[in-house]
């Protein structure tokens, strides 16, 4: 009983500072949140991304020159850049606007993310793969190849939470092995996710603005197929020579995971509540009853608050349904969805101003951007949008990004899919492939992270992992705009 308790706890306390947060949005909210009126974007000055840049700069120095405080303070860390967001804003443009503001971030945004995001975190994490496989180059790059192959069914983040844990047991007798779980971020994190709306949140909003279920798939498939190609030969190089340059003989050496015959699964019944899970998104979509609520000034419709309750069912249902020894072989724990629960909120709610000024357009602070996707005759260029969305997409959430775009383009769905198809694809294409460039760019980033940190590898820092990105990625995707742009 008392495991089950603590266990109840922690799980509690993954959504502890933003329960914390949302409290606050209610009082204020009473304040007239329905009734405010939200100001331009243009009119909003570059101050305003401060606390944005301060939780996106708290999560790159913290752990590296504060490590202890990071780890033991980063939810009121990520608590005060919210109120240092809604507390001035408020002051300006008055407590309804500053309620309004933070009620659309939080109930709109984020909390079908977070849902979304723990529905598939735990389900995915009470399936084990029991066997004891060896990291070799070739192991790694199938389970790599497994895992893109996988993403555009159950998403990135589904994808990432089933296969992590055993390529974190095929890689436990390795010295060098930070580079399998960075490729692994590139590849099943954010790349494979690109062929379908269930892959990656960008393309999901794609779906629910009128883009047809299978547009992706037909435009998309290139680019990914040339990105993910030649991403999983650069690993296998990669892995081989560091496999071969001491690996080899450690592997043979010493394995903390002992052989067994065969490989089995444990924790089955996850598959059909991920099929379920898959059901409802698909759900969401295409069922339009034409009910919508007001929460707090939000406007949520029927659809996705019984997708969101729903899922919130399947997770209680895995938890309960899963054999405990499942959990206990994946090492699972709720402190890596803790972390993105946390840090996610702080995110969602301070980037509101910044999604603000992009919309104001030419009007706004960051008109130099819109100003660089489109020729002196007013036509778009490809090539620009597919990396303004995309670097944008790197330290912004991909999902609100990808809108920005997507309206900037006229938003009409039928018209980007048909004379607009080039540049819908380069925006659809820069949203989900550099999600990758930054941990902060897509959540199942952190989320592995965090996963393969607990569990003793030591992932680069913020800027470190820049580093990767820069070093592996900006060439592929040069050479993808290059072909495909």
């Amino acid at each position: 009983m008392e495991r089950r308790a603590a266990r109840a706890r922690r799980a509690a306390s993954a959504f502890a500072s933003t329960a914390f947060i949302f409290t606050i949005g209610i009082w204020s909210a009473g304040a007239s949140a329905a009734t405010a009126v939200m100001p331009d974007g243009a009119a909003l000055g570059a101050h305003w991304t401060i606390p944005f840049a301060g939780i996106l700069l708290s999560i790159a120095l913290f752990p590296l020159i504060a490590p202890g405080f990071w780890h033991r303070h980063f939810g009121k860390v990520a608590c005060a850049w919210a109120i240092a967001f809604l507390a001035p804003f408020a002051y300006a443009f008055g407590l309804g606007a500053a309620a309004h503001a933070f009620s659309h971030a939080i109930v709109a945004e984020y909390i079908p993310f977070i849902v979304l995001l723990t529905a598939l975190y735990t389900i995915a994490g009470g399936i084990c793969v029991r066997g004891n496989l060896h990291g070799s180059p070739r192991v790694n790059t199938a389970l790599l190849a497994l895992g893109t192959a996988l993403a555009s069914i159950m998403g990135t983040t589904g994808a990432a939470m089933l296969l992590i844990r055993p390529l974190l047991r095929a890689n436990d007798n390795r010295k060098h092995v930070v580079h399998v779980f960075v490729f692994f971020i590139f590849l099943v994190a954010n790349v494979g996710g690109s062929l379908s709306p269930l892959g990656d949140p960008p393309l999901f909003l794609g779906f629910l603005n009128g883009v047809s279920f299978f547009w992706t798939t037909r435009h998309l498939a290139l680019p990914m197929l040339f990105v993910c190609t030649l991403l999983l030969v650069l690993f296998y190089a990669l892995d081989t020579h560091f496999y071969r340059r001491g690996d080899e003989e450690r592997a043979a050496a010493l394995d903390p995971s002992p052989d067994s015959i065969g490989i089995a699964i444990e924790g089955k019944r996850n598959f059909a509540l991920l099929a379920l899970v898959i059901a409802l998104v698909l759900m969401s979509g295409l069922w339009k009853p034409g009910v919508v609520f007001d929460v707090l000034g939000a406007h949520l419709e029927l659809q996705n608050l019984v997708r969101d309750a729903a899922l919130v069912v399947l997770a209680l249902v895995s938890l309960a349904v899963t054999p405990r020894t499942a959990r206990t072989g994946n090492a699972f724990s709720w402190a890596p969805i803790e972390e993105v629960a946390k840090l996610f909120a702080a995110i969602f709610v301070t980037i509101a101003p910044v999604v603000m000024m992009l919309r104001a357009g030419e009007r706004g602070a960051f008109a130099a951007v819109l100003h660089l996707v489109t020729d002196a005759h007013g036509q778009p260029i490809d090539a620009m949008y597919f990396w303004a969305t995309g670097m944008l997409s790197s330290f912004l959430d991909n999902a609100p990004t990808y809108l920005v775009f997507f309206n900037l383009m006229g938003g009409d769905a039928h018209m980007l899919m048909s004379t607009g198809a080039t540049t819908l694809a380069a925006i659809s294409a820069g949203a989900v492939f550099m999600g990758a460039n930054s941990y902060i760019g897509n959540a199942p980033n952190f989320m592995v992270k965090a996963i393969a940190e607990s569990r003793g590898v030591r992932m680069p820092s913020f800027f470190g992992y820049l580093g990767w990105a820069g070093a592996v990625l900006i060439p592929v995707f040069a050479l993808t705009t290059w072909l495909f742009f």
